[in-house]
């Protein structure tokens, strides 16, 4: 899951980050309006914190814009404003959770584990396919019931193709999913790990449902 930390304050901003990278986000920040809005207009992310005064403009600006262009991403606001005029604006232009400053570093992932279960999962801790589950809260995998083997990644790489099931993805989406800013170079890599995941869920009785899709990437899907 990749998360966009819009935060002016360098030192909370890297305490965040650091805190969800242990809880196996994968997290980009922003610092500043323009580029927050840089970042948002190129890439699509499971949910933002977005502080409300940055410098060069207002992260409810942010908000506007992204609801302007019909974007889904997640938003929790994070802001030092505790007015009940900001929090009732920011949820009225579309925001999923307020959290005012100061926080628990635990409380902020739970608030965006909601976001993510409600806007991807509908809600549920649990994603089917066929016969393939996946138990979001507790990060396990299985097939019938058999919970597989999977490094970090590979079980990132399983969720993103059962939320995206159907459809074509590409090696640049997929990547910037999994690794965000930390990607670098040619797409081998993502050949690797969907290798070792197509093994694995071989080894474990299932079907192959990762499909190539010559020039464009790849479908998880039955048919």
């Amino acid at each position: 899951m990749k998360i966009l930390i819009v935060e002016d304050e360098t030192e909370l901003s890297a305490g965040i980050a650091t805190y969800l990278k242990g809880e196996d986000y994968v997290c980009e920040t922003a610092q500043d309006f323009n580029s927050a809005l840089s970042k948002i207009e190129v890439f699509d992310y499971d949910c933002i914190l977005l502080d409300i005064t940055l410098p060069g403009g207002s992260g409810l600006d942010i908000l506007r814009e992204l609801k302007a262009n019909n974007k889904m991403d997640g938003v929790l606001i994070i802001s030092a404003k505790n007015s009940l005029d900001d929090k009732i604006t920011g949820l009225t232009l579309g925001a999923d959770d307020y959290l005012a400053k100061p926080f628990h570093l635990s409380e902020l992932s739970a608030r965006i584990a909601a976001i993510i279960r409600r806007k991807q999962f509908y809600g549920n801790d649990h994603v089917t396919f066929e016969n393939l589950t996946i138990d979001t809260k507790a990060k396990l995998a299985s097939v019938q019931n058999k919970t597989l083997d999977l490094t970090r990644k590979e079980y990132e790489l399983l969720l993103y193709f059962m939320i995206n099931k159907n459809r074509v993805i590409s090696k640049n989406a997929i990547a910037e999913h999994l690794w965000g800013d930390e990607m670098e170079g040619n797409y081998d890599f993502i050949y690797t790990h969907i290798k070792n995941l197509r093994k694995k869920l071989s080894d474990a009785g299932n079907a192959d449902y990762i499909k190539s899709v010559y020039g464009m990437g790849y479908k998880f899907s039955v048919a």
